[in-house]
C-alpha cells in the first residue's frame, strides 16, 4: 500500500487516499508469520517492508524502506519517481549486503505486486530470506511499516511547504532524513545496544501492541535543518 498525502495549497494537509499495489493472486501467498507480532530478539531476525508516496508540486515520489523490527533501523531504502519492481527489488538487494554469515530474516510485507514477482522471489532464495506476507487488504498485519511511515511523514512531510521544490531536490531531502534517522537519530536518542556502524536501541514506534502507540515512539521531534549533510 501507498498512503499519499494530496495538497492544493504550498502547504500540505494529510487526505487519507490510498494507492494500492495489490494486483490479485498471482500465485498462493506465503503465511503471515509475523502474525502482528513485531518485537525481535536480534538484529536480521524480523524486517518488515512497504511502498510509500509523497505527492508534492513537482510530483510524486515514491520510497520503499526495509525496517528492522528489533531497533526500528531502517536497514535500505530506495526512493524514485516510479513505484515499481526495480525501486522494491533494488531495496531488498542493498538490505541483504548488509547480512553476515548465518543471518536469513523473515522479510514481511503486504500482498502488493512487487512482492510476487520473480527477482523478489530470487533475492530472498538467494540470500535464504523467508517470505511473510499479511492478509488481503488488512493494514494492522503490516502496522510495523506503516507505523513508520506515520513518524516519517509526521516529521518530514505533514505541514511543510515543499513548493519550488524540484523532485531531484525533493529525492535529496528525503534521503538525507533517512541518513539523519538511520545513524544520529536512533544513536543519539538512546545511545546504547548495537546494530551495524552505529549504536542502536530497540526505540521505533513501529515496535509495539499496534507498531504505532509503543511507548518506545515518544522520541523527541527531528531538529531544523537535519537534512542538510554535515
Amino acid at each position: 500500500m501507498i498512503v499519499s498525502f494530496q495538497s492544493d495549497d504550498p502547504i500540505h494537509k494529510q487526505l487519507d487516499t490510498l494507492y494500492s499495489s495489490y494486483k490479485g493472486e498471482p500465485a498462493k501467498a506465503p503465511k503471515n508469520l509475523a502474525d502482528r507480532d513485531f518485537h525481535a530478539e536480534r538484529p536480521n531476525m524480523l524486517w518488515v517492508t512497504d511502498l510509500t508516496e509523497f505527492s508534492i508540486p513537482a510530483g510524486k515520489v515514491y520510497m520503499s524502506p526495509v525496517i528492522d523490527c528489533y531497533d526500528g533501523m531502517p536497514v535500505a531504502w530506495t526512493i524514485g519517481t516510479s513505484p515499481n519492481a526495480a525501486l522494491a527489488n533494488g531495496m531488498l538487494a542493498d538490505a541483504c549486503s548488509t547480512l553476515r554469515d548465518g543471518e536469513k530474516p523473515i522479510i514481511h510485507s503486504d500482498r502488493g505486486c512487487h512482492y510476487r514477482w520473480p527477482e523478489w522471489i530470487r533475492i530472498c532464495k538467494e540470500h535464504g530470506l523467508t517470505r511473510s506476507m499479511s492478509a488481503k487488504g488488512c493494514s494492522p498485519d503490516n502496522a510495523a511499516a506503516e507505523g513508520f511511515f506515520v513518524r516519517l511523514k509526521q516529521e518530514f512531510f505533514h505541514k511543510r511547504s515543499f513548493a519550488g521544490v524540484s523532485m531531484d531536490g525533493f529525492i535529496d531531502m528525503l534521503d538525507g532524513y533517512m541518513v539523519w534517522y538511520r545513524d544520529k537519530r536512533i544513536k543519539t536518542e538512546f545511545g546504547h545496544g548495537h546494530h551495524g556502524p552505529s549504536t542502536r536501541a530497540r526505540s521505533c514506534g513501529m515496535i509495539g501492541g499496534d507498531g504505532i502507540n509503543d511507548e518506545s515512539n515518544k522520541m523527541s521531534p527531528a531538529p531544523s535543518g537535519w537534512w542538510v549533510s554535515e
